[in-house]
């Protein structure tokens, strides 16, 4: 048999490890990793800031199921990885990082970049390695791929020396590894699925939180079938959106708080009581709230509030095993009862609260009439891609999912910078669907030259700026003196859509109801990607909130 090089070895490890598709800026000493990775079929997006595509692997391995992979070169190139792996530590999501490093007979010697890649990866890593010789690559693949999906998802890291990936060996040396195989989805325990119908059937007021887990899990047909098999009313988590569309009568998403505060019993579904869920703590949640909480992290059961039942395993098997448990005697929240009426109440309050700033058509506008018009517009199965303050935190509430896994935000981490790279991993994975990349003007300016990107593989993605002037809050005016501006403003009515122009793509500048509506069904028909401009009401703000947006 022939040589074959480290490269090529790497390569077509990741290919026989299900990983499809590379994200990554070329140079010394991976340079020859994306051109191997394209001769074996691998997908190799070049993309034009290290964090950008480290975020958009990260998003692969949510969107597929498969680690997406960041190919970064050493030194500053892993430091700058490290954003997506850490993004994908606390979201639990597969991704593999892939570091160059200098040669093993250099390392100690203060070789180019040389830095401790390895030791600084492992602290958001499920797994960390540098490959010790040519044969063994496929070994240490595989280790990472597998570990990167099995239980509870994360990110892994690889340091591949200079002198492994340019190494070359006899092709019959090497010792290549059959494919991993898919995660495995664990049951929970009988005993337990029993005791959680017992606390559901003496529930008043039952609610189910469907988390991003249960969207990775691919969970949706059976929480989809419990719910509307149980009639329990449901909130999504912002990832968790999509699972059980969020036009159903059941979702209580427009009463948040109330449900929160009165639920007697709560039912997580792959959604942890984090910060997002204000930790499951009072004043959000009841005092005497009961938990029953459905995770493959059987260590999380019972983290900030004693879980009254912990179902360890997959959200997709639990839930099943819920479901067959109710076949025999059902349970059902008729819409009769005083919970389902009194959250339709509070449901039609804030409802008819916001509906009146989405129909506000004066000029300059706010971010619900923005908003309310990408809505109506965009195709019903449109991936949404939103980071940004209020910008995503509007949308959560005014922009709909309807299927699984076609909302991707900051997240867990609540990481700004995530948008475009996020939007190009989904405008990837998904072909055939419209992505729409909705970003704070402050948010945009993290990763705006990935525009780039979309343009040069002519990704019909949508960019969608809420331009307010500033991060957060919106400014009118930068002042007299230039070097005391507001230290939160940016440039006045800056024009971002230009931005895209140089790389062919499209720009619109909008400042009119009227005028976003036709921008809007032009941009979303444009088979290359574009830049919608809105330039809103520097004083706009979201609808006032019962509680400030985290709880102390």
């Amino acid at each position: 048999m022939a040589d074959i090089n480290g490269a090529t070895i790497i390569a077509r490890s990741l290919k026989a490890q299900g990983v499809e598709f590379i994200f990554g800026i070329g140079g010394f000493p991976v340079i020859p990793i994306p051109f191997a990775a394209q001769a074996e079929g691998i997908r190799y997006i070049g993309m034009r800031n290290e964090q950008a595509a480290s975020y958009a692997a990260a998003a692969v391995g949510y969107l597929t199921g498969r680690p997406g992979a960041c190919l970064v070169v050493s030194g500053p190139g892993v430091v700058h990885g490290i954003a997506g792996m850490a993004n994908a530590w606390s979201n639990c999501w597969p991704m593999i990082l892939l570091g160059g490093s200098c040669s093993t007979y250099q390392e100690g010697m203060g070789a180019f970049q040389e830095a401790p890649q390895l030791e600084t990866a492992q602290v958001y890593a499920k797994y960390a390695a540098r490959p010790d010789r040519l044969d063994r690559l496929p070994f240490y693949v595989e280790q990472a791929v597998r570990t990167s999906i099995q239980g509870r998802p994360g990110a892994v890291y690889l340091d591949l020396p200079d002198d492994i990936i340019a190494g070359s060996i006899d092709e019959d040396a090497v010792k290549w590894m059959p494919p991993c195989p898919d995660p495995q989805r664990p049951e929970a325990d009988p005993a337990d699925v029993s005791r959680a119908i017992d606390v559901l059937r003496k529930a008043e007021r039952p609610l189910v939180i469907v988390g991003k887990g249960a969207a990775y899990s691919r969970a949706e047909a059976e929480v989809r079938s419990f719910i509307d098999a149980t009639q329990i009313p449901f909130l999504p988590t912002p990832m968790g959106k999509g699972v059980m569309p969020d036009d159903h009568p059941l979702s209580v998403a427009p009463g948040r708080s109330f449900a929160l505060q009165n639920a007697d019993v709560v039912l997580t579904l792959g959604a942890r009581l984090n910060w997002i869920l204000h930790f499951g703590l009072p004043p959000r949640f009841h005092e005497d709230v009961k938990v029953i909480q459905v995770d493959i992290h059987g260590e999380e059961i019972g983290t900030n509030v004693p879980a009254e039942v912990g179902l360890v395993g997959d959200a997709r098997a639990v839930i099943a095993q819920l479901s067959a448990a109710i076949r025999s005697e059902p349970i059902t929240v008729a819409a009769d009862t005083p919970w389902r009426k009194e959250l339709g109440i509070k449901i039609e309050e804030n409802q008819l609260a916001v509906q009146a700033m989405m129909d506000d058509d004066s000029a300059p506008m706010g971010y619900y009439r923005v908003l309310r018009e990408i809505h109506d517009l965009s195709p019903r199965d449109s991936i949404i891609c939103a980071e940004g303050a209020n910008t995503m935190d509007i949308s959560r509430t005014v922009l709909h999912n309807y299927e699984a896994r076609h909302r991707l935000d900051a997240g867990t981490f609540g990481t700004m910078g995530v948008g475009l790279g996020q939007a190009i991993a989904a405008a990837v994975v998904h072909p055939d669907k419209k992505v729409v990349c909705v970003e704070g003007d402050s948010a945009f300016g993290f990763s705006g030259m990935e525009v780039e990107t979309a343009c040069r593989y002519r990704l019909p993605i949508t960019f969608v700026v809420i331009n307010n002037n500033g991060i957060g809050q919106g400014y009118e005016d930068l002042g007299d003196d230039p070097a005391n501006s507001p230290p939160l403003a940016y440039t006045i009515d800056a024009r971002y859509e230009r931005v895209i122009e140089g790389f062919g793509g499209k720009g619109y500048c909008v400042r009119t109801p009227d005028e976003l509506g036709s921008v809007l069904k032009e941009a979303l028909a444009d088979p290359m990607p574009n830049v919608v401009n809105v330039l809103i009401d520097p004083k706009a703000s979201r609808k006032p909130q019962k509680f400030t947006w985290l709880t102390q």
